[in-house]
């Protein structure tokens, strides 16, 4: 089929993109601006990419799939829609992408990247699905000619129930995305609820309070009790974590925290449960070298990394926060200066005095502007909220020549050269850290 996606640049929309196109389809893709992604696509896939939207680029195909973000009002929407074309959004096409394959569901609050990209790893020759770009395969899709999936579903709009696992890892459950679900609680766990009903095989972190009160049969993991022996340490000064885990033996994995041992610790369940061999559990575990923008190491010199993570809610902050520390520490480093771009004006109101909190133990902290995401502007008093900390407000970052440099109003104000350097956000802050905007 000939398969147009609006919306293409998007890490989820361009997953499916690429997967279809293994698949056989031919696909294309519009969105409003050219970047690595969709250079991606037209280099490597042979898609055809129209940029900015444009009603002409549905002529010819057979099916339009478009991301969350795409309105009614856009001009392909409605080319599409007047020429009869069949319409699909992400969570609509999931049905007939993943109706038929064997599906390895990755599932959470936090920790779904990471774990579904571990998991990949201890499944070497299955396909992958992931909403970021892992490390090990340079993508966030990997092909196989099977039809095994390690998909990483997304609970935002639950389009994960439409993914038909046969396999469900859910790492965690706390209250997000909640407009979408009218802030109605209920609704909202019983979406994770249906999702577990759906699987053969279920894998849960037993410490979760939602996970541990659920009543079905499920591998359950104990991360307190059942991981054990846990040790950070440096190799040629990336993190790595080495634990035990039950009577199975010791493990490595890269990254440091309690999180990383317990994601890995559920894709290890998983990959026993699918008849992985413990031998080569254990060895497929150290091929993980991370995923773009989670605890991303950008800059790595004596004297000086910068880190760019796409941490967005407090919880993986707080988390991220705990790891930076312990690496500063084992780097020898005095200073931990984290600059944070806030995503979306209704998370940052949400979930303000979480933030406030979550970012305890920086010796300096940067704000940027809140990323919109498309939302209309709330006015939020953030320099007020953020007042306990030795905090600057800007407009920009970049880095120059190892130099992360801070801006307002067009001047350098701070510039930062030594020390430990993060950078949090889900928004263009990737690209700021990385001196590509």
């Amino acid at each position: 089929m000939k398969i147009h996606f609006i919306g293409i640049g998007g890490i989820g929309l361009s997953a499916l993109a690429k997967f279809l196109a293994n698949d056989g389809h031919k696909i294309s893709g519009s969105d409003i601006k050219q970047t690595e992604i969709t250079n991606d696509l037209a280099m490597n896939f042979d898609a055809k990419i129209t940029i900015p939207h444009h009603e002409d680029a549905v002529e010819g195909v057979d099916r339009v799939i478009y991301s969350a973000a795409v309105r009614p009002t856009n001009p392909e929407y409605q080319k599409a829609k007047l020429l009869g074309i069949e319409l699909l959004s992400r969570k609509e096409a999931l049905k007939f992408i993943l109706g038929e394959k064997e599906v390895y569901a990755v599932g959470g609050a936090h920790g779904k990247s990471t774990t579904s990209a571990m998991l990949a790893s201890l499944l070497p020759d299955s396909n992958a699905l992931i909403g970021a770009i892992s490390k090990e395969f340079g993508s966030n899709v990997r092909h196989y000619a099977n039809n095994k999936v390690v998909f990483e579903a997304d609970e935002s709009d639950e389009s994960f129930l439409n993914s038909n696992p046969y396999l469900a890892i859910v790492t965690n459950v706390e209250p997000e995305h909640m407009e979408y679900y009218g802030y109605d609680e209920e609704r909202f766990y019983n979406a994770y609820k249906h999702f577990l009903s759906l699987a053969k095989i279920r894998i849960i972190n037993a410490e979760d309070a939602f996970l541990s009160s659920l009543d079905i049969d499920a591998v359950r993991l104990y991360p307190s009790k059942d991981i054990t022996h846990m040790e950070f340490i440096l190799v040629n000064g990336e993190p790595y974590t080495k634990f035990e885990l039950l009577n199975l033996g010791a493990f490595e994995v890269l990254g440091f925290g309690m999180h990383i041992a317990t994601d890995a610790a559920l894709a290890i369940f998983a990959a026993l449960q699918l008849g992985e061999n413990i031998e080569d559990i254990r060895c497929n575990l150290r091929h993980y070298k991370g995923i773009k923008k989670r605890f991303d190491i950008v800059q790595n010199k004596t004297s000086c990394v910068v880190i760019d993570d796409y941490g967005h809610h407090p919880t993986e902050i707080k988390a991220t926060i705990a790891s930076l520390k312990t690496y500063a520490k084992l780097r020898e480093f005095n200073k931990l200066h984290i600059i944070w771009q806030p995503h979306k004006y209704s998370r940052t109101m949400d979930n303000l005095q979480g933030f406030v909190e979550c970012f305890e133990g920086a010796d300096e902290l940067v704000i940027l502007p809140i990323w919109s995401a498309g939302e209309l502007e709330v006015e939020i008093d953030l320099k007020g909220a953020f007042s306990k900390y030795n905090l600057t407000m800007a407009d920009k970052i970049t880095k120059e020549d190892g130099v992360v440099k801070v801006i307002k109003e067009g001047h350098v104000i701070k510039e930062y050269s030594d020390g430990l350097i993060a950078a949090f956000g889900a928004g263009d802050i990737t690209y700021q850290i990385r001196g590509e905007a």
